[in-house]
This record gives C-alpha cells, sequence and structure tokens, in this order.
C-alpha cells in the first residue's frame, strides 16, 4: 500500500498537477492482402483508418497489399491513387507486355517502370516505419519476408503471380507471389513486433464457402469448349485477338482468366487456414467479390468499398486499443481488465 501512495505523489508535482508520463499507445501492425484489382480497396481502407487517427507503425503487404502499403510507407500513396483512379480499360492493356517465352504471359517491365517512375531508388531501410513484402521461393515454397533492399523490387516480386508475371530473381532466388503461402500476413506483422494486427482480406467473398455441388450432364451433351470464329474479311486487329485470346469472349474463359480465378480458389482456400490459426485483432474485409481480378479500371469502386468496411470496424479497432492501452492510473505494462 505504501508504494501506491509513493507511486501517486511521484506522479503528482509541487503545482498540483499530473507529471505521469501519456499511456504508451500499443504498436499497430496492418496486414493488407493479395487480390489484384480489388487491393485498390486497400486505399480506402488507409485513408478511413489515418482520418480516424489510427496510424499503423508496420505496414507487412502480400501481391498488391504490399504495392499499396508500399505507397503509403513511402510517403507516394496520393500519386500512386491518383495513377489507379486514372486508369481505363485500354489503358490496364497497355501496361500488359504480354510475351509468348520466359515464366510468365506478362514480363511486367512496362508496370515495373510506373513504379521505377513513382518511387525511384527507395530502400526498404529508408522508410520511416517497419515494412515487409511477402514473397514465396518457387524451387523451396520458402516464404520470404523482403525487408530490405529496394522497395520496387519487392513489390514486383510479391506481386509476380505465378505463370501471368514474369518471376523475379533478388539474390540467389527466384520469387513469385506470396498469397501462394501467407495471402494476408498476420503472422509477420506480429513477428515483427505489432501488438495489435489490423488484417485486411480482399478475397472474402470472391468464392462463398466452397459448396460442393453434385453436377453432370448425359454423356452425348458434353460440349467442347467453341473454336474462335474465323472472319474471312476485314481488318486485323492484333489488339483484339491479343485480348480476346487473353481475357477471353462472351461464353468462354480467356487463359488469364482460367489462371487467375484457379489461383483465386487456392488464395481463398489458404487465407481461411492461416486466418483460423492465427486470426487478428481485427478483420477488414470490402466486399469486393463482384470486381474482376483484371478490372483496374473499377479503383474508385474499389477504394470506396475500402472506405466503407473500414467504417464498419472502427469501433472495434477502437474497442481493442483502449484493451491494450493502460491509463494513467495504471502502472506501465498493464492494459485495461474487463470488468465483467
Amino acid at each position: 500500500m505504501l508504494d501506491v501512495f509513493k507511486g501517486i505523489s511521484q506522479a503528482i508535482g509541487s503545482d498540483g498537477k499530473d507529471t505521469s508520463p501519456a499511456p504508451r499507445r500499443p504498436k499497430i501492425g496492418l496486414a493488407l492482402g493479395g487480390g489484384a484489382a480489388r487491393g485498390f480497396a486497400h486505399i480506402g481502407i488507409l485513408r478511413t483508418l489515418i482520418a480516424n487517427g489510427i496510424v499503423p507503425d508496420i505496414i507487412v503487404g502480400t501481391s498488391i497489399g504490399a504495392v499499396v502499403g508500399g505507397s503509403y510507407a513511402a510517403g507516394h500513396l496520393d500519386t500512386f491513387e491518383a495513377w489507379a483512379r486514372h486508369l481505363g480499360p485500354r489503358s490496364v492493356f497497355g501496361y500488359l507486355d504480354i510475351r509468348l517465352n520466359g515464366s510468365g504471359l506478362i514480363g511486367g517491365d512496362k508496370l515495373a517502370a510506373q513504379l521505377d517512375a513513382t518511387f525511384g531508388r527507395i530502400n526498404i531501410e529508408e522508410l520511416p516505419l517497419k515494412y515487409a513484402a511477402v514473397a514465396t521461393e518457387v524451387k523451396t515454397g520458402h516464404e520470404i519476408w523482403l525487408n530490405h533492399g529496394r522497395l520496387v523490387d519487392a513489390m514486383r516480386a510479391s506481386y509476380a503471380l505465378p505463370g501471368i508475371f514474369a518471376s523475379i530473381l533478388i539474390g540467389d532466388r527466384w520469387l513469385v507471389d506470396g498469397a501462394l503461402v501467407n495471402p494476408v500476413p498476420v503472422s509477420a506483422a506480429r513477428a515483427m513486433g505489432a501488438e495489435i494486427v489490423i488484417a485486411c482480406n480482399v478475397s472474402t467473398d470472391i468464392t462463398g464457402h466452397g459448396t460442393i455441388v453434385s453436377h453432370g450432364t448425359p454423356e452425348d451433351a458434353v460440349v467442347p469448349e467453341p473454336a474462335p470464329e474465323k472472319k474471312r474479311f476485314g481488318f486485323f486487329s492484333a489488339e483484339k485477338t491479343m485480348k480476346r485470346e487473353f481475357f477471353g469472349a462472351p461464353g468462354r474463359p480467356g487463359i488469364s482468366t482460367v489462371m487467375v480465378d484457379a489461383f483465386n480458389i487456392m488464395q481463398d482456400r489458404i487465407t481461411r487456414a492461416r486466418l483460423a490459426g492465427d486470426p487478428p485483432d481485427v478483420l477488414i474485409s470490402p466486399r469486393v467479390g463482384r470486381i474482376g481480378w483484371f478490372d483496374f479500371h473499377r479503383a474508385e469502386e474499389c477504394i470506396a468499398h475500402g472506405e466503407r468496411a473500414t467504417e464498419r470496424a472502427i469501433e472495434s479497432i477502437q474497442e481493442a486499443l483502449g484493451m491494450l492501452t493502460p491509463t494513467a492510473s495504471q502502472p506501465p505494462g498493464t492494459a485495461q481488465q474487463d470488468p465483467a
């Protein structure tokens, strides 16, 4: 009891004012998940968190989450958002340097040039907060946390969707999309020192709950994939042909659609397993399931979905922060107790 009175007397100065230090806010970690174009929702999430005074100390991103998170950490979120909002269907295709050799259908050089123009030679070590991008090593399947070196290289490795984008060589490792091993990197954020982790999953309402459906057709009713229509006359457009084969046509999926949808199903299952084993303190799940992975021209919609989802979660985040923030009457290192 005497120690308690001593503590109180030390916290009150000779003028009667409370001189005890302000309670330390717990370190906030933000885990931004993968999801291609849907990941533009992360912009709205960040904007809304900051507007409510919730500023992350640690950001870990996978795939598009690494790009948006890196943009914020480097102080270029405004530039990145302006670029995203001005993307149209035609300009998106302009960034796809499609090729038939190498380890991916898209070389990625055009997009990399855009990132270089925005971020330059910034290294992760120079960022004002802790940052990491999650990637996957092709040969071993190891989960790689890129927390030093060039920021743009880390981003490119993290979003290198297998078969779509070419794999990236960093050091002696060939790396691809981190969503193969950790789509929403809660564990990485905790390991980097986060005391409260806010996870952002933009793949939550894409494939439903994996319902098992009994389906079949009569033996004589199997319909093969229709062959592309041949035109005898008219001007040949290489761009239209490439778009049709890459993205598909009405009633027929293209190469990228099949590959991306398959990857998406796998990512959804991995995300559920990882989040069940290491759940975040708060989960933000924008309702972006109706937006396609290559719908980069719909950034405005994605950002709005991110804002709305975060607004719904603000109260939960503030409650979690309150539970971990000691009051002025509590000694350092203790948290508020639930009155129940």
